[in-house]
């Protein structure tokens, strides 16, 4: 098709403002399904989010439409709104000329609104404001309207306003994505570059890669290039979805679809790399995309029912369809092989963790989610440890540096109190507050990263009624009075316990452990010493008293002496026992200490 009738565009929002439904509302006025087929959630098929009623993954789909006289193809890519999917967003963004803009006419802009909408402009993308679900009786599109005509600069007049559910005002959207939205540019005779923006794993056509054709033309047969492995495949199948996988013989400049190649092995695609015609290749790859900044680390193990072999291969295939994973084989004296992974945030690892459990049927084991931190060295070498484990000896140390967020909260005004408190307590730096109407604030703050990823987000919920949303973006390191705490068993180190948090908070943290360990760790025939150590200093203790047994009890009557005898021979093989004994840690003790937000 001509480029000048292809427009390539984006669905975004903040979470649950209607995304998905819109997007199944323009399939059935499109003529891509019929009603009988329309049912909520069409794009979202993983089962996963069905349930959460949430989109993980960034879904294309391509479908005709038909604008005075003329047939244009719309090739509709629906994204998640959740902050930890941000990096599925600017995949998603990158792949098109458009946007529209979703706002749920009840809620307002909310803080994935405005990070939205700053993430689209930033990649120079057209902007088409929709204000979602005017049917409700709390809706007020008219004050809603005002509130992007504050956020974006754009005239409130200019807003459409739509419902989803009803189909209204879905024609006049469908119009201005056509006038509106810009056609690609792209050059028909180049050589051919394509930018993988997405991939899947297939047991039957093995890696399934999702593309935008930005320069020349891929057909079926022809022998590719990926520029970033070297690697070459011979074109299998084309496909676009319609919603339905409908193979075509091509994909011309400007369209979206995807291609098989019997491309086996997950390492061969990578997500950002340029796909090329191996006979003519193009000189230069595309930009593709900044390598996502995993933010949150946890450790995986293999659970009983699970081998170390299955655990890897099912990580394999998850990060071949989750390009923001990474994962690196560690092992623990507590819990054997295992791996570490990095996340984009909590969310983010729930959902990494659940999908293996379900797609894979492998049972993890997880370890509480720490933050990277950087260590300057007294030598001046920098570099990044993810556990506490990995931290060289105190005197090797200048300074430990924590990751810093800026944090957007939208929260009613009448809230500002409880919210400031909150954010008081959690070390943050106030930055400014702005009004976004006479009833609602975006206030904004400068968090540690480790002092929001745990429970803040819950807190925030219950202190403003559940009207309050968030949106971060990490910004950098800066040091701070950080310190290592260590927990010692039976005065031996035990480094998977080890963890590193502002020394305002190392005693209360340490003896929560420790009082957590000894109702845990069964009792010996030794009295057991549970330390929380920083450096030398011990800053919190509990003792696990041993196990006694009555060795007077054959004695019955006679000389004191006779008693004082034996309870002295106990003693001393107490004591000796101490010095040689071994304290063995349940693995159901570790567990209970390394639950997430302890």
């Amino acid at each position: 098709m001509d480029q000048k009738y292809i427009r390539n565009f984006s669905i975004i929002a903040h979470i649950d403002h209607g995304k998905s439904t819109l997007a199944d509302r323009v399939l059935l006025r499109a003529g891509a399904i019929t009603q009988r087929e329309f049912r909520d959630q069409l794009l979202d098929d993983m089962d996963l989010e069905r349930e959460r009623g949430i989109t993980i993954k960034a879904s294309a789909v391509t479908v005709d439409f038909a604008h005075n006289g003329q047939k244009y193809m719309l090739n509709l890519i629906d994204t998640p709104g959740h902050v930890d999917f941000n990096y599925e967003v600017s995949r998603a963004l990158a792949a098109c000329e458009g946007a529209l803009l979703v706002v749920d006419a009840g809620q307002g802009v909310e803080a994935q609104t405005v990070a939205n909408a700053h993430l689209a402009t930033k990649n120079n993308l057209a902007l088409v404001p929709v204000v979602n679900k005017i049917d409700l009786p709390a809706a007020q599109p008219e004050d809603t309207a005002m509130q992007i005509e504050h956020l974006l600069a754009t005239p409130a007049e200019d807003c459409i306003f739509a419902s989803a559910k009803t189909g209204q005002g879905i024609d006049e959207m469908l119009n201005a994505i056509v006038t509106q939205l810009p056609p690609p540019v792209g050059d028909t005779d180049a050589p051919a570059r394509a930018l993988v923006f997405d991939t899947i794993y297939d047991d039957y056509r093995g890696v399934v890669v999702y593309v935008r054709v930005f320069d020349g033309e891929l057909k079926v047969g022809d022998k590719i290039l990926m520029m970033g492995t070297r690697e070459t495949f011979v074109i299998s199948d084309i496909g676009k979805h319609c919603p339905r996988p409908t193979s075509v013989q091509s994909l011309g400049t400007g369209e979206v679809g995807y291609l098989t190649a019997a491309i086996r092995s997950v390492s061969s695609v990578h997500v950002g790399d340029t796909i090329t015609v191996a006979n003519r290749p193009a000189s230069a790859a595309m930009p593709g995309y900044r390598p996502p900044q995993q933010m949150v680390f946890c450790d995986f193990y293999p659970g009983p029912s699970t081998q170390f072999p299955d655990l890897r291969d099912g990580l394999e295939k998850l990060q071949l369809n989750d390009a923001a994973l990474t994962f690196a084989a560690i092992n623990s004296e507590a819990l054997g092989f295992g791996f570490r992974c990095g996340f984009l945030g909590l969310l983010h690892m729930e959902i990494v963790q659940e999908r293996l459990e379900r797609e894979h049927n492998i049972e993890v084991v997880q370890t509480a989610p720490t933050v990277p931190y950087q260590v300057l060295k007294t030598d001046g070498a920098k570099f990044e440890v993810e556990s506490a484990g990995d931290l060289p000896e105190p005197n090797f140390i200048e300074e430990i540096r924590e990751p810093i967020v800026d944090v957007d909260l939208i929260i009613p005004a009448d809230c500002i109190g409880a919210i400031m408190q909150l954010a008081e307590d959690r070390r943050a730096v106030y930055r400014k507050t702005d009004y976004l109407s006479s009833d609602r604030v975006i206030i904004s703050y400068e968090f540690p990263l480790a002092e929001i990823i745990y429970d803040f987000y819950d807190k925030l919920k219950s202190a403003t009624r559940g009207y309050g949303t968030m949106d971060y973006e990490v910004t950098g390191f800066r040091a701070n009075d950080l310190v290592k705490v260590d927990i010692l068993v039976n005065n031996n180190k035990v480094d998977a316990l080890s963890f590193i948090v502002h020394r305002t908070k190392a005693d209360a943290r340490g003896r929560a452990i420790i009082q957590k360990l000894r109702k845990e760790i069964p009792r010996h025939l030794f009295e057991v010493p549970l330390q929380a150590a920083i450096g030398s200093r011990v800053i919190a203790r509990e003792t696990i008293k041993a196990v006694g047994k009555n060795v007077t009890a054959k004695c019955y009557g006679g000389d004191i002496t006779r008693k004082r005898k034996l309870l002295e021979k106990q003693k001393e093989g107490k004591r000796r026992m101490k010095m040689v004994g071994n304290v063995e840690i349940p693995q159901k003790a570790f567990l209970a200490v390394l639950e997430a937000g302890e």
